[in-house]
């Protein structure tokens, strides 16, 4: 299997096992393929989520497994966009550019003051490096069992006692090690006081999960009551119950 630090996401189907299936077969088209839900209030929102699935997920699972119905049954008064941001944008590394032209930037010209990256697995490092590549465009972040990087790195940065203990590489650091510049800057995020950290960053993560080694590293260095936990593993029975509860929380506008 190729290394993450030679190319961004190659043989994830072979590596992460993320979900069933493969989607090297399919495509990646530009522009990004969407699909849009609009909020249940009867006045216009300024507020947009944008979900981006797994690797080899499938938009419509976000409703099929109840997450926009929960959006909806709770009148949240956000629009919805979900994201066909599958593996072959990490593999051509294309994801960031297509996030930010077909999405993000057009989100903002239509009139969206507020938005937010619910992003699972792989959606969740999409997120992420989305900021880190280009900061200062969206509100917040929920990062669902979020795919963080190789367990080798993980491993050496709990050896330096955790990534607040971690010396980070100083210097820029190319696209092919894009882990290391995600934990870096997930460094100096953690680091920055509590009111000034932007985006928020939410995790979730159940308890069993392939990746949890990685998330209590990232947990750790974040403020608790944005850390969410439940028992289970890499799955949508434990996605749902945490998107359950951080909708709970979340400073999302509700319907008049």
């Amino acid at each position: 299997m190729t290394r993450l630090r030679r190319a961004v996401f190659p043989a994830l189907c072979a590596g992460l096992l993320l979900l069933s299936g493969c989607s090297f077969l399919r495509p990646a088209t530009v522009p990004l393929s969407t699909v849009k839900a609009q909020a249940s209030c009867s006045t216009k929102t300024d507020t947009l989520l944008v979900f981006l699935p797994g690797a080899s997920s499938a938009i419509d699972e976000f409703v099929r497994e109840g997450f926009v119905q929960e959006v909806r049954e709770r009148r949240i008064a956000v629009d919805i966009v979900m994201a066909d941001a599958h593996i072959a944008y990490y593999n051509n590394r294309s994801v960031t550019d297509r996030l930010e032209a077909d999405v993000l930037a057009p989100a903002r010209t239509a009139g969206y003051r507020a938005i937010w990256l619910v992003g699972i697995s792989v959606g969740g490092f999409g997120a992420m490096i989305h900021e880190e590549q280009m900061p200062g465009g969206i509100t917040g972040i929920v990062a669902l069992a979020p795919y963080l990087g190789e367990r080798e790195l993980s491993r050496e940065i709990a050896a330096a006692g955790g990534l607040l203990a971690w010396q980070a590489p100083a210097g820029p650091l190319p696209l092919e090690q894009m882990e290391t510049r995600l934990w870096r800057w997930l460094q100096a995020q953690a680091r920055l006081p509590s009111g000034s950290r932007s985006p928020a960053l939410y995790l979730a993560y159940g308890t069993e999960d392939r990746f949890a080694a990685s998330h209590r590293l990232l947990a750790a260095a974040l403020p608790p009551q944005r850390v969410f936990t439940t028992p289970g593993g890499h799955d949508w029975a434990p996605w749902r119950r945490l998107w359950q509860q951080m909708l709970a929380v979340l400073p999302l506008p509700v319907c008049p």
